[in-house]
């Protein structure tokens, strides 16, 4: 199987996969391919939480022009996947210089699979993009045409819990895999100081308790599949569940506008983790740390130049509140503003490219010590 991610989670998601139990992991562009066997693709949809796909690859073969496409999709046994009375959707990507037009490929690999079924039965399965029944992948690399199913459906970063949202809201797969790079695992307090809709403090409960990040999703593509288990898939539920872990520490989200508060806590109530986090109104840069020990800080300031914020005054003013007010912290946070990390008037200790969407963003690490940083050391 294949499971898609965004740029640079893809070693995360790698580990994510050997620690579910998935055979032969290996890492590429975006992907990661594995081993497992249907039980598995239900927990690897469960389960990741820096996945944005999983596709089930059954075919491959090498097309050089559309009727060998089309004779090698028309090989394929479809009835094993697909009822005539089923609604399917094709999408396609190609890297090739035979092809240039994914569309046009889509199109093609439709009307071999219907023609096929007109042929055999005298009736043929009707195309619906919104809510198929089987989503077809199709995948062309130069010569070599792979055919997969996709066993998520929808992005697999819908969580289930987010009915509440704002501007411009962190993508859960993102915030997820931020948290994963952080070394965020849950032993200590954490915080979001500019919290939003409340994702990155619900992503980071889910990882400190190992709560399974998909429990709330309304439902999987490979549910509607021929072969659906649901009895084999309960079971790795309840499994999983029986993996949860107790969080001793504190989880805290705070943001300054009172509607966005009231939003955020009610995905936090959608996420069933009212009991480990506390979402309040408030302004980070009049804040102070409250709790005592180390705390953990993962957030997404604003950084575009269309919101009505001073850029270079606003990324001053972080750097000024975590300095004097945030001792014992590890901050991190991500921006796409290059420009304005340089007013922060502090050094990073990490610096991580990521992609937010198609831009491209750094995710930058503050250590903000007890006491000097020389007396740190001294200890």
């Amino acid at each position: 199987m294949v499971a898609k991610t965004l740029f640079g989670f893809e070693e995360i998601l790698a580990r994510e996969l050997r620690d579910l139990g998935a055979q032969d992991v290996k890492v590429g562009n975006r992907v990661v391919s594995f081993y497992g066997d249907t039980g598995f693709m239900y927990k690897a949809n469960l389960c990741l939480r820096t996945a944005v796909r999983i596709l089930k690859p059954i075919t491959s073969g090498k097309v050089r022009n559309e009727k060998e496409l089309y004779d090698f999709i028309q090989s394929i046994v479809w009835k094993e996947y697909l009822d005539v009375n089923d609604t399917f959707a094709i999408y396609a990507t190609v890297n090739s210089t035979l092809f240039n037009h994914s569309q046009f490929i889509a199109l093609k690999t439709k009307d071999a699979i219907v023609d096929k079924f007109r042929d055999e039965t005298g009736n043929r399965p009707s195309v619906d993009l919104d809510y198929p029944d089987l989503t077809i992948n199709i995948h062309i690399q130069q010569d070599v045409c792979t055919v997969s199913l996709d066993s998520s459906g929808g992005s697999l970063h819908h969580r289930g819990y987010r009915t509440a949202t704002n501007v411009a809201p962190i993508n859960e797969v993102l915030a997820a895999g931020l948290l994963l790079l952080s070394g965020w695992n849950g032993q200590c307090d954490f915080m979001d100081p500019m919290c939003g809709s409340g994702t990155m403090a619900i992503e980071a409960a889910m990882i400190a308790c190992n709560i399974p990040p998909n429990l709330n999703r309304k439902e999987f593509a490979f549910e509607k599949w021929l072969d659906w288990d649901m009895d084999l898939y309960e079971k790795i539920e309840e499994v999983c569940l029986k993996k949860t872990r107790d969080f001793r520490y504190s989880i805290i989200g705070m943001d300054k506008e009172g509607a966005t508060v009231r939003k955020a806590n009610k995905n936090v109530e959608n996420a069933n983790l009212s009991d480990f986090i506390t979402i309040k109104e408030g302004d980070f840069f009049e804040s102070n740390k409250e709790l005592e020990g180390s705390l953990h800080m993962v957030f997404n300031p604003p950084y575009d130049e269309r919101l009505e914020i001073n850029i270079e005054e606003f990324y001053s003013k972080i750097g000024d509140t975590l300095k004097k007010s945030y001792p014992g912290t590890n901050a991190w946070f991500i921006t796409g503003n290059l420009e304005a990390l340089k007013h922060v008037g502090l050094r990073p200790s990490r610096k991580i490219k990521v992609f937010n969407g198609k831009l491209e963003a750094k995710l930058v690490k503050y250590e903000m010590y007890a006491g000097s940083k020389r007396t740190k050391f001294q200890k």
